[in-house]
């Protein structure tokens, strides 16, 4: 009986210990940070105003100007994910374009480092324009779960 009382108890203690680790936080944590909510519709003036139609369609967007040059890129944003498109990915993918770069974008819009075509607008951009644009397009994905067909064991 004592051997089993002593099982628990350290299971609980490695229990209790896996739960604070996830807990700590680092000086690089994004803990606790969040922009100020946005507006949509100044998200849609401000990605038209800084160019971004250049090379983004916005799924769901039927009114958009028409881009003056020919797109070289065509990168389609918003529409059906698998996935939750997340208010941070959005502004990380805004101010830092080549954090992530989805596999099937890496041959043809990276230059010879690597790194995404598209421009750094940190220079240009207001903070405003960026929480806006994360707003604007965040309303663009709809995340559909798939139809998976399920084999003899209802899996």
């Amino acid at each position: 009986m004592m051997r089993y009382i002593k099982k628990i108890k350290m299971a609980i203690c490695l229990a209790a210990i896996a739960l604070l680790s996830g807990c700590l936080v680092n000086e690089n944590s994004p803990q606790g940070f969040r922009l100020p909510e946005g507006a949509s519709f100044k998200g849609k003036t401000a990605f038209i105003d800084l160019g971004c139609i250049q090379c983004h369609l916005v799924a769901g967007e039927e009114v958009m100007p028409v881009p003056s040059e020919m797109r070289e890129i065509s990168i389609v944003l918003g529409g059906e994910v698998r996935r939750v498109k997340t208010y941070g990915q959005l502004v990380t993918s805004i101010i830092n374009p080549s954090h992530v770069i989805d596999r099937q974008y890496r041959d043809k819009h990276t230059n010879a480092d690597g790194k995404s075509k598209m421009p750094d607008f940190s220079e240009e951009m207001t903070v405003r324009q960026m929480i806006d644009i994360a707003e604007f397009l965040q309303s663009k994905y709809e995340v559909v779960v798939p139809d998976y067909a399920y084999d003899d064991f209802g899996y």
